[in-house]
């Protein structure tokens, strides 16, 4: 505190000794300036500002251009304009200082105002304070054209306005401003580079790091991160070796680009070798791991932290999740409230909302929801939407509205109406998601891709299928939309749902459409339900074509031929996908019973109770037969499901 407070105190004191006072007074004003000095809010003090020196009328006389700053960097621009008003004469400090206090606050009118009037004083500072106003209120036409009408420009100016077009998105009159510039320093070639970094324009931040007439710790991390996030970690991994000095920073983004690129024993060794690690540095190398697939040994660094805040925990749980171990994700998630120390984030609750919603946990999911409600986090968007998505999955459709509605209008998102129409998709409610979809336009809310998903989805679960011809129509008329794999696939669905087998055909048919794998699914799984044997050759032979060797369009192809009646080409079939070494993943089911949850896995016998589940599911088997009147030969080729 001390070194940033004598050099204003010598100011002050230098003020004082022409005021026409007595030398008693003058004392008294100098211990008045040295407490509140002392009293102000510098880092490293412990004590608070003290407001009532500012509304000391003598304080206000004796230094109204330092106060009038301090209030505008306090943000009480009413306080120092009136105090600014008040003055016989301003300097130029004077006239900046309110000027910028304007922009902080975006009221760029009032500062323009006072920037144009016949008094005001100016310099080379408030002319770009100006022009940084602009460009932090998102008006670059209004920052362009002050800064071509300065009248002298300082390094600061032309890094203000190279930031400016940068953070815009302007790459190209970034990089003209540049080369335009009459001297550059180390903040010049900083701010373009990174700029080209972030939009993945790497070629040319190479040729001008490589210009650069001197290199700082921030421009070779920036190309490290860089180089390594497209993928060239060898090239990254050069430049961190010829750094000659490096921090935190530096040591995680090579971290970083050799976990993202899979190269995670690499990403190990360098973390093993830090010279000082923080919190990013251990959640990078436990992401890595948990993208690796190696939750042990994220789970063994976890346990080994010295300190862990919400981003570990999260990061852990989110690991979890994206491995399928959704268990482990609920149990991470009780340490994290059990041990105290840091709270659940928006992050955090939309991880393990997630975990509930795959494992259909209700029990678990209400009780995070009770947390969520006691939280600051409980009218957020996305945990709103996570909440209703959980709800959904664990069949509860009335929780799933009521959470909905829960919220007001003027908080929801696109996400927030497309998770109640995936919710209704998922039940099979087509009208009702057709009405949730009309409420979302009429109170503003334009759709997204996936709004579109949902609807195709429902209409095909209803049935609704002249509605989802038309909603697809209305989809490929919205220029701004793009038609993609799942909308294909929602479309074929409906129409091979309804038996409108052609109709799948002619679509897939034609020039605009892209089918993939999916999409041919659809149409072949219709042709299974149907028995439609035509299409379905004609689907196989597509499939085939595009050099596809997926188990599964062989299995259902040999089913459709086995319900046939075509017991040879079944067999033809399963022949050909035998000699190409296919087979098929074995379906998993699971149930929770109390606090357990019992997984199932087709041709698996390792459950305690398999006996007596099998006894059952034979009996249940037989009298489905009797009911359906299966015929014998269909028997044959229905393969019973072993627990």
């Amino acid at each position: 505190m001390q070194s940033r407070a004598l050099p204003r105190l010598t100011s002050y004191s230098r003020r004082a000794l022409v005021l026409p006072i007595s030398d008693n007074d003058r004392s008294v004003q100098l211990c008045k300036l040295v407490r509140s000095i002392c009293s102000s809010n510098y880092p490293g003090s412990a004590r608070p500002r003290r407001e009532g020196c500012i509304r000391n009328p003598k304080v206000v006389q004796e230094r109204p251009e330092w106060l009038i700053g301090k209030l505008c960097r306090d943000g009480r621009i009413g306080e120092a304009r009136k105090l600014f008003d008040g003055l016989p004469e301003r300097d130029v400090i004077t006239w900046t200082d309110l000027i910028t206090g304007y922009t902080k606050l975006r009221n760029m009118r009032e500062a323009r105002e006072l920037f144009d009037r016949a008094d005001s004083k100016k310099n080379v500072v408030t002319w770009t304070a100006m022009v940084r106003g602009y460009l932090e209120a998102k008006q670059f036409l209004a920052a362009e054209t002050l800064f071509l009408e300065m009248p002298e420009r300082n390094l600061v100016s032309w890094n203000t306005m190279i930031n400016g077009y940068a953070q815009s998105g302007r790459i190209d009159k970034a990089l003209k401003l540049f080369d335009e510039m009459p001297e550059r320093n180390v903040v010049s070639w900083n701010t373009v580079i990174t700029a080209l970094v972030q939009r993945g324009r790497m070629e040319e931040a190479t040729e001008l790091f490589e210009r650069m007439p001197k290199r700082d710790v921030i421009s070779e991390t920036c190309m490290v991160h860089g180089l390594a996030k497209n993928g060239k970690v060898d090239e990254a991994r050069r430049v961190f070796d010829c750094m000659v000095e490096r921090n935190t920073v530096s040591w995680n983004a090579m971290i970083t680009g050799y976990a993202h690129n899979n190269r995670i024993d690499e990403a190990d060794e360098l973390f093993q070798v830090m010279p000082e690690r923080d919190f990013a540095s251990w959640n990078t190398m436990i992401t890595g791991f948990m993208r690796n697939g190696e939750t042990n040994r994220a789970c063994g660094l976890f346990d080994r932290m010295p300190e862990k805040n919400v981003i570990s925990w999260t990061t852990m749980i989110t690991g979890y999740v994206e491995n399928k171990e959704n268990e482990d994700a609920l149990k991470v998630f009780s340490n994290m409230l059990r041990d105290g120390c840091v709270k659940p984030n928006v992050g955090t609750y939309l991880s393990i909302l997630s975990a509930c919603s795959d494992l259909a946990g209700l029990v678990e999911g209400k009780q995070i929801h009770g947390l969520i409600s006691k939280s600051v986090h409980q009218k957020n968007e996305s945990v709103t939407s996570a909440l209703v998505n959980m709800y959904s999955k664990s069949g509860e459709l009335v929780a799933a509205k009521k959470v909905f509605d829960y919220g007001e209008v003027s908080q929801r998102d696109v996400i927030s109406w497309n998770s109640m129409i995936a919710v209704y998709a998922h039940h099979g409610r087509g009208k009702e998601a057709i009405e949730m979809y009309e409420q979302m336009r009429r109170h503003g809310f334009k759709p997204s891709e996936a709004t579109y998903v949902n609807l195709l989805s429902a209409c095909s679960h209803a049935g609704l299928v002249e509605k989802g011809i038309e909603l697809f129509e209305e989809l490929e008329r919205d220029e701004s939309l793009t038609v993609g794999e799942d909308h294909y696939t929602c479309y074929v669905d409906l129409c091979g749902r309804a038996g409108r087998l052609e109709d799948g055909l002619k679509f897939i048919n034609r020039d605009e459409a892209r089918p993939s794998r999916s999409v041919y699914g659809a149409l072949l799984s219709a042709c299974n339900v149907h028995g439609e044997v035509g299409i379905a050759k004609e689907v196989v032979k597509k499939v085939l074509e595009t050099g596809s060797d997926d188990a599964g369009t062989y299995v259902m192809m040999s089913n459709i031929y086995a319900a046939s009646g075509k017991r040879k080409e079944a067999a033809e079939m399963r022949m050909k996908m035998k000699e190409r070494g296919l087979k098929k993943q074995p379906g998993v089911s699971w149930i929770a019973i109390g606090n357990q949850s019992h997984a199932f896995v087709v041709g698996d016998l390792s459950h305690p109770c398999f006996d007596v589940l099998d006894s059952v599911i034979s009996d249940l088997s037989n009298k489905m037969r009797k009911e359906r009147n299966m015929t014998s030969e269909a028997e044959e080729d229905y393969e019973l499901l072993a627990i």
